[in-house]
């Protein structure tokens, strides 16, 4: 991981990687353990493999709900309150899946291989994570939209308008601490 000529050099990630100081080698030993080290991080692969088909999984269910609810709201289109918790469902599993995509992204950049944000890609800049953080804010961020879409989906549907608000109380809780999470559970970042 270390250039030759002793002077910093850069990470499978693009990052500095510190090297021995000047005139001492580095031992046969240590370099065997970080080469081991650097490579085991491709066992990072695995969730990003997985994340990828579970966010293909997702889409093509919601895929498949839509088109089940578009069946359903043409055969019987009135009442409509009847059909709207049907595409509530589908928004639902469309942002699950964005959600799993973001996080493969994230694994990726995050243990595989810096990702180039530009028009050669395709990659939008927002997905550009540097660190844990910027993945933990990017998943609660979409586990708080999964979450509001979810209750407004209850609420829809809802017989009783306790179990509603019980279930609004319990939703607001955890959007809170979420929200606290994000803003003061960083390791030494503030808000960004």
């Amino acid at each position: 991981m270390t250039a030759a000529d002793g002077s910093h050099g850069e990470g499978h990630t693009g990052r500095p990687v510190p090297s021995a100081p000047p005139g001492r080698p580095v031992p046969p030993l240590r370099a065997g353990i970080e080469r081991l080290l650097a490579a085991s991080l491709l066992l990072a692969l695995i969730p990003v493999v997985f994340l990828v088909a579970a966010a293909l999984g997702a889409f093509v269910y919601g895929v498949v709900v839509l088109v089940h609810s578009a069946r359903i709201v043409v055969r019987s289109p009135f009442p409509v309150s009847n059909h709207v918790g049907l595409f509530l469902l589908d928004i639902d599993l469309f942002l699950i899946g964005a959600t799993l995509l973001i996080s493969a992204v994230g694994f990726y950049q995050l243990f595989i291989r810096d990702i180039h944000h530009d028009d050669a890609s395709g990659m939008p800049s927002w997905l550009e994570m540097t660190d844990l953080n910027d993945l933990k804010r990017r998943i609660i961020a979409m586990i708080v939209m999964v979450l509001a879409v979810s209750f407004v989906e209850v609420v829809v549907d809802a017989p009783n308008a306790r179990q509603t608000l019980e279930l609004g109380g319990g939703v607001a809780a955890v959007i809170l601490a979420l929200t606290v999470f994000i803003r003061w559970g960083g390791h030494g970042n503030g808000p960004s």
